[in-house]
C-alpha cells in the first residue's frame, strides 16, 4: 500500500515546479495525500499556501553541491521515513536522494531518449506518441496506471486578498482601470482568505510576455511593440511583465519590478496573457488566465503546450527544422522563420477569440 504523505522533488525550473501544483492538487482530492516539495528557493513561493503542501525545503546552490545535497539527503531520508518519495525530475541529484530514501520510491516516465531521437531524427510517428501526454500527465504517471485528462491537472497558484488588492493597486498607479475580478473560485484562493467581490467596469486587459530564457522562443522586440501598438488602436489596454530589460518604456511596463507571486497576481487581472513558450505562460494558467502562446522552435512533443479551455497556440506548421532543440537554446540559421511568420493579425484574432471563449473574466 502507498503512503498518503510524500516528498516530492522537483528542483527546477520554474515552469517545471508550477506544472506540479495541480498534479498535487489532483493527488490531495483524489487520495487525500500531503506533500513535502524540495525546490529551489527561488521557486518556494510558488508553493505557498496551497492546500495539499505540508513544508517546502528550499534549496540554493550551496546546498546543491556534491558533498553538502548528499548530506542534506540522508537528512531529509531520515526526518521523513513515513513518507514516499516522488521524483518528478528525474537527474542525478534526486536520484541520489532516491538511493537514500527508505520507503516508497516513484519516479515519472521522463522519456529523456525519445525526446532526444526526435529532436534529432524528426520522426514523426515518434513525435506524435510524445505528444499524447503532457508534462502534468507524464508527472501523475508516476503513479497512476493511466494519465488522467489534462483538465483534471492544470497548475494551481493560491493567491492571497492582499496579494489581489496589491495587483489592483499596482495596475491602478500605472493609469490602468482593470475591469476584470480575480475569479477566485476558478484562480485558487488561499485557504481562509477573503474572496474578492469588485465587479468593476473598466476595460479588458492584455498581459505581454515578451521574455523567453532563451530569445529563439519569442519574437524580436519590435514585434511586441508593434503588438502593443496594434492593441491601443483596437482600444484594449495592455501591460507588460517579466524578468530582465523592459521592452516598452512606460509606466504599464513592470518587467523587472515585481516579485514572483507579484508577477502571478498581476496576470490573475489579465483577460488574456500573450506570450512565448515560457515559464509565465504557465503562470498565468494557474490562476486561471488563458494564454495566446506563440510557439517556434519547441512543439507538442515536449509536453508545455497549455492545455486550459480557452487557451489558444500560434505555430508555424510545415517546417522540417522544427523542433529545433529541446530546450528552444540552439541559434538559427533560417531567420527564426518558426516564429517570424506568426503575424500581428493572427495574435489579435486569437486574442479576440479567448475573450469570447472565455466571457466571464
Amino acid at each position: 500500500m502507498l503512503p498518503d504523505k510524500w516528498v516530492l522533488a522537483r528542483l527546477g525550473h520554474m515552469g517545471d515546479v508550477v506544472l506540479t501544483t495541480g498534479v498535487m492538487e489532483y493527488w490531495r482530492r483524489t487520495r487525500g495525500w500531503t506533500f513535502t516539495c524540495v525546490t529551489r528557493a527561488a521557486w518556494a513561493p510558488l508553493l505557498d499556501g496551497h492546500p495539499a503542501v505540508d513544508e517546502v525545503v528550499a534549496v540554493d546552490d550551496a546546498d546543491l553541491a556534491f558533498g553538502p545535497w548528499r548530506s542534506r539527503c540522508r537528512d531529509l531520508a531520515a526526518r521523513h521515513a513515513d513518507r514516499g518519495l516522488l521524483d518528478l525530475h528525474g537527474v542525478p541529484r534526486t536520484r541520489i536522494l532516491a538511493r537514500a530514501w527508505k520507503n516508497a520510491v516513484r519516479r515519472y516516465p521522463k522519456r529523456s531518449l525519445a525526446r532526444r531521437f526526435y529532436a534529432a531524427a524528426h520522426w514523426r510517428a515518434l513525435g506524435r506518441g510524445l505528444a499524447r501526454t503532457n508534462v502534468c500527465q507524464r508527472y501523475a504517471l508516476a503513479v497512476e496506471a493511466a494519465p488522467p485528462e489534462r483538465g483534471e491537472l492544470l497548475p494551481r497558484v493560491f493567491l492571497t486578498r492582499r496579494e489581489r488588492d496589491e495587483a489592483l493597486a499596482l495596475l491602478r498607479g500605472a493609469g490602468l482601470a482593470p475591469g476584470i475580478p480575480a475569479d477566485s473560485a476558478a484562480a485558487g484562493t488561499e485557504a481562509g482568505a477573503e474572496t474578492e467581490t469588485e465587479t468593476g467596469t473598466g476595460r479588458l486587459l492584455v498581459a505581454l510576455h515578451p521574455f523567453a530564457t532563451h530569445p529563439n522562443k519569442t519574437w524580436e522586440p519590435d514585434r511586441w511593440r508593434a503588438l502593443a501598438a496594434r492593441l491601443d488602436e483596437a482600444g484594449l489596454d495592455w501591460f507588460a511583465v517579466g524578468a530582465g530589460d523592459g521592452v516598452f518604456g512606460t509606466p504599464r511596463d513592470f518587467t523587472g519590478r515585481t516579485a514572483l507571486r507579484q508577477s502571478c497576481a498581476l496576470l490573475e487581472r489579465a483577460a488574456v496573457l500573450v506570450t512565448g513558450d515560457s515559464g509565465p505562460m504557465h503562470l498565468a494558467c494557474a490562476v486561471s488566465t488563458p494564454v495566446v502562446a506563440l510557439f517556434g522552435p519547441t512543439d507538442p512533443a515536449w509536453g508545455f503546450y497549455p492545455a486550459g479551455p480557452a487557451d489558444r497556440v500560434l505555430e508555424t506548421p510545415g517546417l522540417s527544422c522544427r523542433p529545433c532543440s529541446l530546450h528552444g537554446d540552439r541559434d538559427c540559421g533560417r531567420g527564426r522563420r518558426c516564429l517570424a511568420a506568426i503575424t500581428d493579425e493572427a495574435v489579435l484574432g486569437a486574442i479576440g477569440d479567448v475573450l469570447r471563449a472565455s466571457p466571464g473574466r
